[in-house]
């Protein structure tokens, strides 16, 4: 089997440290994952286009997720496998490129086997992601908080994490960086919550730097899932296992205070479709106003005036607007 000794920083993180030669200044990747072993807990939220990612920037997080949900509903689908691959890249592309911010993307099941898995990585790469998560479900897959999920088995997605991880270091072999590989299990809500640990404890030996458990049920679940997986992996070594949790909202988990999360043993945390959910329901708002109404007068005051949608943009209609070189508002 593939070992992944190579992605074990002194430090203990599951992750290489290496500075890139010629850098003068912190890349976006290397941000993230400094921001994961800081101590303090990362927030991602869900952004889905350039103009949301850099709302996000400007409201002062560090980083920022692509969901599978937004990029699916966007295009009018559910989310349930129907998004190809392209729709995602294209989605990664504009929200690194408007932001600069670390990206850490969907993948779903890796649109396909574990070679189609590898491809993936290198696509993201080239997108822009710093990272990107892999589940343990069947394809087509399901929303992680759905009923009616099917796994695929352990060793099988252990094969495509170990893949993804050695694509992974091939980016970096070519000039490129490390992605970091998150593991997501869907095992909570089809096998229950021992055998949710017991796969994560496995994909961490296959290799992924971080574990994403999808669907617990309480707080009760986050806790123990991360202080029995904790548990397990320091019977084996020493090296620190980074964990996500997902804040979705009117799903099977329970909204838990960032505090919360952090003081369980969390290292980040996603909120993957609230950002769209509200500027959905606004935009709803609106055409009803207008259905109504014949006009938008009475939903205005909702609405981002002129000036400060080209504040955000950095247009000043009487220069010519440039291209902007991305790099991060001062704050």
């Amino acid at each position: 089997m593939y070992t992944n000794a190579a992605m074990h920083s002194p430090s203990g993180s599951r992750f290489s440290q290496r500075d890139m030669p010629g850098r003068t200044s912190v890349s976006v990747a290397m941000s993230l994952r400094r921001a994961l072993l800081s101590g303090s807990i990362v927030q991602l939220p869900g952004v889905f286009n350039g103009l949301s990612a850099i709302m996000a920037r400007n409201a002062g997080f560090p980083a920022v997720y692509v969901s599978g949900g937004c990029v699916s509903a966007s295009s009018g689908v559910p989310d349930v496998g129907l998004a190809p691959i392209t729709d995602f890249l294209t989605c990664i592309r504009e929200v690194s490129r408007a932001c600069q911010l670390p990206v850490l993307a969907d993948a779903d099941t890796g649109f396909g086997d574990a070679a189609n898995a590898a491809r993936t990585v290198h696509e993201y790469h080239a997108a822009g992601a710093a990272a990107l998560h892999l589940e343990d479900q069947e394809f087509p897959k399901r929303c992680g908080h759905l009923v009616g999920k099917k796994l695929v088995s352990t060793d099988e997605f252990c094969t495509k994490i170990e893949w993804a991880v050695r694509a992974s270091e091939r980016c970096v072999r070519r000039g490129g960086e490390e992605m970091l590989v998150v593991a997501r299990t869907d095992a909570r809500s089809v096998e229950g919550l021992a055998s949710a640990v017991q796969r994560a404890a496995a994909y961490l030996d296959a290799g992924a730097h971080m574990i994403f458990p999808e669907g617990l049920q309480s707080a009760e679940e986050f806790a123990t899932f991360a202080a029995e997986l904790k548990t397990q992996q320091s019977q084996k070594d020493a090296r620190q296992v980074l964990l996500m949790a997902n804040m979705t909202e009117f799903g099977q988990s329970p909204l838990l205070p960032v505090q919360q999360l952090q003081r369980m043993g969390y290292h980040a945390v996603i909120h993957p479709v609230s950002a769209f959910r509200a500027a959905m329901r606004a935009a709803q708002s609106v055409l009803e106003a207008l259905q109504t109404d014949g006009d938008v007068s009475r939903v205005l005051p909702s609405m981002l005036t002129r000036q400060e949608l080209y504040a955000l943009l950095r247009y000043n209609p009487r220069s010519p607007w440039e291209f902007p070189d991305n790099t991060p508002s001062p704050r």
